[in-house]
Parts: structure tokens; C-alpha cells; sequence
């Protein structure tokens, strides 16, 4: 038994009123963890594992926020770090202690990391490490995976997570209107998982590449053995950059991310949510030849790549990252969330498989989701041949019970608790019955 329960309150009047004056004013609607429109909330405040929305109602969140939350919300060594920022001031557009302290912080944790830059998003990071490559190479094809998430840039909204119909490889596919219709011949497609049919894609483009860009963790999907060495020697082979999207795994999967979890150093990295507390960062880190390129000794050259913006080194977020990187140095800290969702995960499978339903359970101890299918997820194709319908449908169960996680992804945060770990176990059962 654990000491959480969950009945739904009502909606208040107040909570009525700010979703009604969300659908006059916000083109986008708002963000919510379910399709149904009876599940829409407005978050009121957030502690530790736990969010809570305007009507009173609390939740266990394993969605936070999209994954930065990685310490848990409103931690307190990032309060008080961010309020003795804000008391020093929040934005400056020149250099500041607390943002050369977190590069400093980030070359000694990530293997790749010579030297950083630090913007605002990891849509910004991702598309900067693009630019640098192909500043390095002199050439402007990009070769990205298939499902594959590189942020809201439009070379990075091709072929990404949100594509149905997919394309024969290499040809792309746009996720989004308003891209201009050249942005296609500047990206490959390749299969995730497949390191043959990637290498031939690779070496019969070779001389138009300008770098390949991979979530190490694609999505949920682990890479499989071999795949990422293989593509590491490809690139260095060839000489064409190979970037790390560790926007979601770096700092989450390992102290370092997936380059340490895997053992696979690439040339380039983004980084950002896990120890971002929440607040704007994103993060280029990489080798040091590659991002001189955007240093002083090429700012009168056309080899200079601009990367700068009004809020790049911001020192309330640079304060914010200090304080989560701090926390993860703990003894243990990465063992014991490890251990929770390693339980977590595995009790999943186990709910479902008792209750006869089909389906796997992917990703790692700390980021993982269920696709409702028979056959094994290796890449982004297995994946559609799942019941997404029900993917939805078990979201929405689990939010009956008080769990919020989302469309996609359960995140575990250092913050979630053993009675938060055994409370999710017994809704999985009940959800899988209903199911």
C-alpha cells in the first residue's frame, strides 16, 4: 500500500475560465497530457514528482515537462540558486561567472565537450551543431534518421517522430507546413538500427554531406550493438561530423549521457533538458577545430559561423544547470533512479503480458514507453505498425488514477519515490485488465 490515492475533483470555476480564455487566445491550444477534452488542465504549481492543477487535484507526473525536470520540480538548491541569480540580475548579453562556470562544468562531464556554446532550446542547439558541421565541411546536406526529433528548425522537422507515410530512403519527409519546398535536397533519410543500408546511403553521398545528426536514443529506441561504433567509424572515416542530439539522454542516462552509457564519443553534441531545471538552455559542446569556427579568430572570415542571440549564455539558466549538475554528482544518485525505473519498466511488460496484450516495452531505465504491437521496435517503421489508438486509450486510464505521462515517453526523475514507483505498479495492473 502506498500512501497516494487519487479521486478527481470537479473542475473550478476559476480552471473553467482559463481554459476557455486558452481557446480565444492561444493559436496553438493548449498543451495537455490527453486528447480528451475532459483532461485538459492548467497547472496551478509542482513539487518534487508531484504536479498539481487548478482545481486541486494531484498527480504523479512521469512527464515533466517533456523530461528537463530531471531532479524533480522546484528543487531546492535550484530555487535558491535562481533567486541569488535574479537578485544579480537575469540577462546581460555579455559575459557572466555563473555561464563560464557551466562550460567549464560541461568539457570535464562530456566526453566530446572541448569547448561549449550555450543558447536557449534545444531546437537551437541542435540546429547550431548542424551549421557548425557543415561550416566545417563546406558542404550542406545533412543526413538525419528516420523518426528522429531535432527540434522546430526546418531541416530538423523532416522525418521525424510524426511521420506516417514514410518516403523510400534516402528522400524526406516534411512534418510541418511552411517549409520551403528546397529545404528537402538538403537532408538525407536513413534507417536507424541499420548501419549497412546507412553506410551506403552515407558513402554514395559522401562528397554533398555535411555532417549526420542521430539521437543515440532514437526516440525510445536503443541503438543495437554495433550500430553506433559502426557510424562513429563511418564518420571519422570520411571525415564527415558526427552529431550527438543528447537533448533528452545527456545528463539523464549517464553522468556525461549516452556518450558515456554507450561508449561512443561523436565529433559534436546538443544538449539541454536534463539540466536545464526547466528553465531556456541549450547546449553545442564538441571538438575544438569545429567549434573555433564560431570564435574570434574567424569573425572577419567567410569561414566565421554566427551563433549568438540575445539570451545565449543567460546567467538565471546557467545558475539553474550549475545546481542540477551539483545534485548529480550525489553518490549514487543516478544508481538508485535507475533502480526505481528499471522496476517500473519491468513491471510494465509484466502487467501487460498477464493480461494478454501485445506489446513492448522500449527504452531505458529512465526514458522508456510501451508500443502496443507484436512485433520487436528497432526503428521507426516497427513503430507504426502499433496500436496507437490504445497507446492513448492506456494514457488516459493511468490519468484516471492520477498519473500523468503524456503521449509518449514515461520520465523518471531522481525526485520519484518508492510509493510513487508502487502506486504506478498497482495502476498498471488495473489499466492492463481494462485494457
Amino acid at each position: 500500500m502506498t500512501g497516494f490515492s487519487f479521486t478527481r475533483k470537479p473542475r473550478t470555476a476559476r480552471e473553467q475560465a482559463l481554459l476557455a480564455a486558452s481557446e480565444r487566445t492561444m493559436a496553438c491550444g493548449i498543451r495537455g497530457p490527453s486528447l480528451r477534452a475532459e483532461n485538459q488542465m492548467v497547472v496551478e504549481r509542482a513539487q518534487g514528482s508531484h504536479l498539481f492543477d487548478c482545481s486541486g487535484n494531484e498527480y504523479i507526473d512521469y512527464l515533466l515537462g517533456s523530461g528537463p525536470m530531471f531532479i524533480g520540480h522546484a528543487h531546492p538548491a535550484v530555487v535558491a540558486a535562481v533567486a541569488r541569480q535574479l537578485e544579480a540580475g537575469s540577462s546581460f548579453l555579455l559575459g557572466n561567472e555563473p555561464a563560464i562556470r557551466l562550460c567549464e562544468a560541461i568539457v570535464a562531464a562530456v566526453p566530446c565537450a572541448e569547448k561549449v556554446t550555450l543558447h536557449n532550446s534545444g531546437s537551437e542547439a541542435a540546429h547550431y551543431a548542424m551549421r557548425l558541421a557543415r561550416a566545417y565541411r563546406r558542404r550542406d546536406v545533412i543526413l538525419k534518421f528516420e523518426g528522429g526529433y531535432h527540434g522546430m528548425g526546418d531541416d530538423a522537422l523532416m522525418s521525424n517522430q510524426w511521420t506516417f507515410r514514410p518516403a523510400e530512403f534516402p528522400v524526406p519527409v516534411p512534418n510541418s507546413a511552411g517549409i520551403p519546398a528546397g529545404v528537402a535536397g538538403q537532408v538525407l533519410v536513413a534507417p536507424f538500427n541499420d548501419l549497412d543500408r546507412t553506410e551506403q546511403i552515407v558513402r554514395r553521398h559522401a562528397d554533398a554531406l555535411g555532417g549526420i545528426i542521430v539521437e543515440p536514443l532514437c526516440r525510445t529506441t536503443p541503438p543495437v550493438p554495433g550500430f553506433l561504433p559502426g557510424l562513429q567509424a563511418l564518420a571519422r572515416e570520411l571525415d564527415i561530423p558526427l552529431i550527438f542530439d543528447e537533448v533528452v539522454t545527456g545528463f539523464r542516462l549517464a553522468f556525461g549521457g549516452a556518450q558515456v552509457r554507450y561508449g561512443v564519443v561523436p565529433d559534436l553534441c546538443a544538449l539541454g533538458k536534463a539540466i536545464s531545471a526547466g528553465h531556456p538552455l541549450g547546449v553545442v559542446a564538441g571538438r575544438a577545430d569545429i567549434m573555433d569556427l564560431a570564435g574570434a579568430a574567424t569573425a572577419m572570415t567567410p569561414r566565421h559561423v554566427r551563433l549568438t542571440g540575445t539570451y545565449s549564455g543567460n546567467p538565471v539558466s546557467a545558475a539553474a544547470a550549475l545546481a542540477v549538475i551539483e545534485e548529480l554528482k550525489t553518490p549514487g544518485i543516478y544508481e538508485a533512479v535507475e533502480a526505481r525505473g528499471r522496476r517500473l519498466q519491468m513491471a510494465l511488460a509484466r502487467s501487460l503480458e498477464q493480461a494478454g496484450i501485445a506489446a513492448q516495452v522500449v527504452g531505458e531505465a529512465t526514458a522508456f514507453q510501451p508500443w502496443f504491437t507484436a512485433e520487436a521496435v528497432r526503428d521507426h517503421r516497427s513503430t507504426l505498425r502499433a496500436d496507437w489508438g490504445r497507446g492513448l486509450r492506456f494514457g488516459d486510464l493511468l490519468l484516471d488514477r492520477g498519473i500523468i505521462k503524456g503521449h509518449e515517453k514515461f520520465f523518471l526523475s531522481t525526485a520519484h519515490t518508492d510509493d510513487d514507483i508502487d502506486y504506478t505498479i498497482d495502476a498498471f495492473e488495473q489499466v492492463a485488465g481494462q485494457l
